[in-house]
């Protein structure tokens, strides 16, 4: 008798590959197709010729996992696949697909009875090998299906929990994916901003750098992306001899979930400047030969003349209010989204998921994640008590790092960005009066006042 297979996967590239022998190793036997396979010849999963062949040879209800692009492809693979599924079937989108894709997807696959997973995959090519976080959602039916495989390749964090939950229905999984990969583009500017800082700014090379992000690493900073920091900054090319990343051309790319997380922000209208600043500095980044003749003709920076170690540790203050702010916003993003596509996310479970395997992973998740247990109606983190005091009093430091980026002229975008909201959400009164009877002025919009109820309008021209 054949073999059955506990799961299909459409497209064997670095992630699709990894998760195939992840699922092998934790006893759920998969089987692979992809149209141009370029596999390793270590790679022992059952390759088959086609769809129809790797459909046919899987337990039912079939659960396949698509890891293909965003967009058409994924469409490509559903029309694909339909004509040898079932009632019953489940589909997952391991992928980065635009959440408002997936629901589409979800309700054009339900008709036919056949169940869709949008699911968010992070931790890059080691965890999806050896465990990465997991963000599904889609068609409830589906969870009881795919739990117990999830759980057994999902990451675990230290007291063993696994990293993956039921995000909601519709497009929630791959919507929580996408805001965790906007996160992910605020925390990576934030560090970015403060090596510049202590490095052409201060002086400091990217040796002694690697150090200091190794000690921070220890501390509250406690993350993947200070660790791999600081291992990026020790790295010598072997060629030259010289600092890798010194080599390594000044131009960030994107593949577009931070730009989604920006345009939806606008959307539902919350406020999210020091992700969009990331967005926008690696636009900027983009710019290098503009940049390079705007260096000639306005001047570049100065260089830091005060004491190095008070900014080294005023940095590392004003580092970790950013992160904290920068959840905050990610945070309320998620809230409001939930609200306005009726998913009614768990904001505490997502950010568990998060505390292990993911690219933004770090010791303050499980604060964040208590935060929200003890209060799952909080406006924003920065009122929990927790992280209030701990913004507060790095206060001094945070201002500090900012104010002398500026004196010097090394652009902090984020940091910067970070700061304004912390001071804008907690101004009681705003210049928006202004604003509104500019409005008024030459636009006839109304306005309202502080003093009476109702609403005004003025003829402000005599």
């Amino acid at each position: 008798m054949e073999t059955k297979y506990s799961v299909g996967l459409i497209g064997l590239g670095v992630m699709g590959r990894s998760l195939a022998q992840n699922f092998a190793r934790n006893g759920y036997t998969p089987i692979g197709f992809d149209l141009y396979p370029k596999l390793p010849e270590n790679f022992n999963v059952r390759v088959a010729a086609s769809v129809k062949e790797l459909t046919g040879a899987l337990s039912t209800p079939r659960i396949l996992l698509m890891m293909v692009p965003a967009g058409d492809p994924v469409d490509a693979a559903i029309s694909t696949m339909k004509p040898y599924l079932q009632p019953g079937d489940v589909i997952i989108d391991g992928g980065n697909s635009f959440f408002l894709d997936t629901e589409r997807r979800s309700r054009e696959l339900a008709k036919d009875g056949l169940l869709y997973i949008g699911m968010g995959v992070s931790g890059g090519e080691s965890g999806a090998l050896w465990g990465p976080s997991l963000m599904p959602g889609g068609a409830m039916e589906a969870w009881p299906l795919v739990k117990d495989m999830l759980v057994a390749i999902s990451a675990k964090t230290e007291n063993g929990e696994a990293c993956v939950g039921w995000m909601g229905p519709g497009g929630a999984g791959h919507y929580v994916k996408m805001v965790h990969n906007g996160i992910e583009y605020g925390d990576m500017q934030l560090i970015a901003e403060i090596y510049d800082l202590l490095h052409r700014g201060a002086g400091l090379s990217n040796q002694e750098l690697s150090k200091i992000f190794s000690d921070w690493n220890t501390r509250e900073l406690n993350s993947y992306l200070i660790e791999i920091t600081a291992a990026i900054l020790s790295r010598l090319d072997p060629e030259t001899g010289h600092s890798l990343v010194d080599l390594i051309l000044d131009e960030a790319a994107q593949k577009g979930t931070g730009k989604w997380t920006s345009q939806n922000s606008y959307d539902l209208g919350v406020a999210i400047p020091t992700i969009n600043s990331a967005v926008e500095s690696r636009i900027l980044s983009s710019l290098k030969d503009e940049r390079s003749q705007a260096a000639k003709v306005l001047g570049g920076y100065s260089r830091f003349k005060g004491d190095v170690e008070e900014l080294v540790s005023a940095a590392e203050q004003a580092l970790y209010a950013s992160k904290i702010t920068s959840y905050a916003q990610g945070m309320q993003l998620l809230k409001a989204a939930s609200k306005e596509y009726g998913w009614d996310v768990n904001l505490a479970e997502i950010v568990r998921v998060w505390r292990a395997g993911c690219i933004i992973r770090a010791s303050l998740l499980s604060d964040i994640t208590e935060a929200f247990r003890s209060n799952p109606d909080l406006p924003n983190l920065l009122l929990d008590e927790t992280f209030s005091s701990l913004v507060l009093s790095r206060q001094t430091g945070w201002r500090k790092v900012v104010q002398t980026a500026i004196s010097l002229g090394i652009p902090m975008l984020a940091n910067g960005a970070s700061l304004a909201y912390f001071d804008a959400y907690r101004s009681a009164v705003l210049p928006a009066n202004l604003t509104q009877a500019q409005r008024d002025y030459f636009g006839a919009h109304t306005y309202r006042r502080i003093d009476k109820e109702g609403v005004f309008h003025t003829q402000w021209e005599k």
